[in-house]
């Protein structure tokens, strides 16, 4: 991971992310801490403009989208939040690792499925279930015309 100063962020295939496509909230974080936490905005809201990015030629875009689906809000940002460190500067960097293994992971190719044959076990198995239940089926409708 590269500085997030200013210079471009790396990810696998030779992508950059280009940081101005990133935004930095900084707010109070919650729970248990003391003072820290009552009065220093420590945690770190990451938002990504995926949709919008021009960092990222729009076929990458339109997979990452695909790929990370309910992770992409309607406006079309990648939100994360980071507040387990007790620094600003710490959160910032942890925001920004998890931001790019989302995105890795995201990118990488991932195996096509081959669909696979029934064995002959589970092919008798359903035929013996069906001929059980058609008999079932059978045997109900002669007692119901008795009656």
């Amino acid at each position: 991971m590269s500085d997030p100063s200013g210079t471009d962020l790396r990810l696998p295939g030779g992508l950059r992310l280009d940081p101005r496509d990133l935004r930095f909230e900084f707010v109070r974080s919650g729970g248990p801490g003391g003072q820290n936490v009552n009065k220093v905005a420590t945690k770190v809201v990451l938002r990504f403009d995926l949709l919008g990015s021009l960092s990222l030629p729009p076929d990458v875009r339109d997979c990452l989208a695909l790929a990370l689906g309910p992770r992409v809000t309607a406006a079309g940002e990648v939100r994360i939040a980071a507040s387990e460190h007790r620094t600003q500067s710490a959160n910032r960097a942890a925001a920004l690792a998890r931001l790019i293994r989302i995105l890795s992971e995201a990118l990488r190719p991932r195996a096509e499925r081959r669909p696979s044959r029934p064995t002959r076990g589970s092919v008798e198995r359903r035929l013996r279930e069906k001929a059980g239940r058609a008999r079932r089926k059978r045997e109900r409708a002669k007692d119901g015309a008795n009656e």
